[in-house]
Formats: C-alpha cells, sequence, structure tokens
C-alpha cells in the first residue's frame, strides 16, 4: 500500500489514529498489521464463501465399510451412502461385483470409493479389509455387513454337518470377528462409529427346511445386543431384519427360484426369464405380508442408511424389521 511520501503522522491508513502504530512504513510503502492482513485475507471473504456453499452432505467426511455391497441390498447401501457423501470401501467375496459396486458409486465422487475382497469365513480377511480401508481413507466411522449364506437342505429335507456349521461360522461367527476388528480401530480413534449388521424375519420364524440360516440368525439378533452393549458408549450396533428380498439377491439363482415356484405350487416354465421367475415369486411372498407389497434391496437399504446415521444418534442394540408386515415374526 503505497503513501504519499510525506511525514503524516500519524499515518492516514488506519481506521483509527491510535492504531496507527501498529503499521509498519518503508520507504513509501505502508504495511497492514499482520493480524489486519489476516482478517482481509482470510476471515471476511471465506465468512462469505461459507454463506454462499451448499449445506454439507449427510454423509460428507464419513468413512464406511459396506461388507457384501457388490449385490442386492449392500449394493443398494452403497450407491445410497455414496450419494450421500461418504467415502466408502466395497467389499464382498466377490471382489468383481464389488469392483463393479465402486464403479457405479464414482459417479458421486470416483475419489471416495474403492472397494476389496472380504472373507467372512476369515477374520485375517476382515482385518485385511478393515486396514485397506483405513490406508485409503484414513480412518473408519462405520461398518455394514448386508452378506450372508443360505443353504437348502437336499432332497430329503436334510442338510449336511458340513453345511450346518459353514452358515453359522459365516452368518454368526462372521458378525462377530467382524465386528471385534472393527472395535479395535475404533478404539484406537477413540472417536463415535456405528455398526449395522443384516438378520432376517426369518430370526423368530421357526420354519422347515431352513432351520440353520433361521436359528443363525436368531443369533444375530442376540449378538446385535450384545454388540451394543459390550462396545458402548463408543460406538452404536444396530440391525435391519428384511422379509424375503428376492430381487438383485444371490441368494435366489434361477434353480432356488424355481424349486421355490414349485414347492407353492406356482407356474415355473422354462421358457421364461429368470426375472420373470423371481418376480412372480416375490409378488407371492408379497402376499402374505399386510402391505402386500414385495420387499426390494432400496427398502432394506434406507432402513440401513438411517442406523448408520446421526439421525438414529440415541439408538443402539435395535434390530428394525423390514417386511411389509409380517404379523408371525411381531415381538412376543
Amino acid at each position: 500500500m503505497a503513501s504519499d511520501g510525506g511525514d503524516t503522522d500519524p499515518l492516514p491508513h488506519a481506521k483509527y489514529p491510535e492504531l496507527a502504530k501498529n503499521f509498519d512504513t518503508h520507504n513509501n510503502y505502508v504495511s497492514l498489521p499482520r493480524r489486519e492482513a489476516f482478517r482481509i485475507e482470510y476471515w471476511a471473504l471465506e465468512e462469505a464463501k461459507l454463506r454462499r456453499m451448499p449445506p454439507e452432505a449427510e454423509f460428507s467426511r464419513r468413512i464406511i465399510l459396506v461388507v457384501g455391497g457388490g449385490s442386492g441390498i449392500g449394493r443398494s447401501t452403497a450407491l445410497k451412502l455414496a450419494a450421500g457423501g461418504a467415502h466408502l470401501m466395497i467389499a464382498d467375496l466377490n471382489a468383481e461385483s464389488a469392483a463393479e459396486t465402486a464403479k457405479l458409486c464414482a459417479k458421486y465422487d470416483k475419489e471416495a470409493v474403492a472397494s476389496c475382497a472380504l472373507d467372512l469365513r476369515d477374520r485375517a480377511s476382515m482385518a485385511a479389509a478393515l486396514k485397506a480401508t483405513v490406508t485409503q481413507f484414513g480412518g473408519i466411522d462405520g461398518v455394514i455387513n448386508t452378506a450372508a449364506v443360505f443353504i437348502p437342505p437336499d432332497a430329503n429335507g436334510e442338510l449336511t454337518d458340513q453345511n450346518w456349521r459353514l452358515t453359522l461360522d459365516i452368518n454368526v461367527t462372521g458378525n462377530y470377528y467382524l465386528a471385534k476388528e472393527a472395535q479395535a480401530i475404533f478404539q484406537k480413534q477413540g472417536l463415535t462409529g456405528s455398526i449395522v449388521l443384516t438378520s432376517s424375519a426369518n430370526a423368530v420364524v421357526p420354519k422347515r427346511g431352513s432351520e440353520s440360516y433361521d436359528v443363525s440368525k436368531a443369533a444375530v439378533n442376540h449378538l446385535i445386543g450384545e454388540l451394543a452393549v459390550g462396545m458402548a458408549p463408543l460406538v452404536r450396533v444396530n440391525g435391519i431384519a428384511p422379509a424375503t428380498v428376492v430381487a438383485g439377491s444371490t441368494m435366489f439363482p434361477r434353480d432356488r427360484v424355481i424349486s421355490s415356484l414349485k414347492k407353492y405350487n406356482l407356474a415355473a416354465n422354462d421358457d421364461e426369464s429368470t426375472e420373470t421367475l423371481r418376480d412372480r415369486l416375490a409378488q407371492f411372498y408379497a402376499s402374505r405380508t399386510l402391505l402386500r407389497e414385495p420387499i426390494l434391496p432400496d427398502h432394506c437399504a434406507d432402513a440401513i442408511v438411517f442406523l448408520a446415521s446421526d439421525r438414529s444418534a440415541r439408538t443402539t442394540g435395535n434390530v428394525i424389521p423390514v417386511d411389509a408386515g409380517l404379523a408371525d415374526a411381531f415381538l412376543r
């Protein structure tokens, strides 16, 4: 800031004469005090910028690992979180499917999404996925698991010992190890976090032919409560309990859909597309609910996103049904 070269005293550059002593001169230049320069350079302009900025997205600066994100409920959840500004690690047993979901999420922010493989039978695999998340994005704020396995019985209605153990290993022990590995990171960070697991309406409705799956989901319900107690007050742990979700589910390959349709004496023609058959089965399941509407992945994802968000900041140890109203599954 140039002066007029005179010996004016006090300098006229100060707003008030008593502040002139804070200005420095060099030949015919007068420099602002550092505090004044800072205020001019930053505060007023930055304040104006902040006022003009749109409100921050719900999940901005949140880092979330989505397990089972390669398809179905997990993919729908990842897309909703990405739209909400989250940084995501998409994990799935099928690494290619996880990468496909990551590519879909990249339309919101390609720098805010990555993918990796994760095997719920392998605790080291879970630890590696969590480490990859922290390495990629600098920490972790939430863990969501939508992955599970359903192994139908054989033609005689029996399940092998191996498949019984496999169902419980993935659906129960896998969730436990995943939560414990995440807990270690949450504790090291010293920051609050959220875990959302996926149970099922089957957890409270005994049925023939799905004993291992039903028992595993009943255990998940109880595990959610146990984890909520053990991880409080730092981490909230909740879950959802969907009724049967046919659309987009890897649990319903064509052969299982046809088998289920025949079980309920519904048409299942070989020349019909898999999607047509899936829709027919979904409509049948919907007919047994109070709302008479099929459960879609997006419906489950909406509940998961709610539980992962600050909108449920005072909720832990709970399981939200997403079943269109199954009276048999009402809590007793």
